[in-house]
């Protein structure tokens, strides 16, 4: 028997990620990236902030050396704890310092418009 594909992690920046966000359910897989604000070494948890933004992160089972304000990616599963809190059991993680955010974002803001496009020529 063949086991389940791994979801591909959605790229989704911490501000989009709210309540009312379509990527803001149970087991979504998804891509985030963002500043290290916190980090609790017994609990392997991980505090991301994009401005005043911010995501938990279960790192338990990554091997990163963490360092408070470096920027990392994590790739992994959310799961939601109340309507306005969620944590992110990440697989996937990487310190991406050096990149260029304002850049990143435009360029997954084009990526989202061409995948919109995508959709509305495939309906029509």
């Amino acid at each position: 028997m063949a086991s389940p594909a791994i979801s591909f992690g959605a790229l989704v920046t911490l501000k989009e990620l709210t309540s009312t966000s379509p990527h803001f359910k149970e087991g979504a897989s998804l891509r985030v990236t963002g500043k290290l604000q916190d980090y609790n070494v017994e609990t392997a948890i991980a505090i991301i902030n994009d401005g005043a933004a911010t995501l938990q992160v279960d790192t338990q089972h990554l091997k990163i050396n963490f360092r408070i304000s470096s920027i990392y990616q994590f790739i992994g599963e959310l799961h939601i704890d109340s309507p306005e809190e969620a944590v992110l059991k990440a697989r996937v993680g990487r310190n991406v310092d050096g990149i260029d955010l304002n850049l990143y974002y435009q360029s997954l803001k084009l990526l989202q418009e061409f995948q919109s496009d995508q959709i509305r020529k495939q309906d029509a």
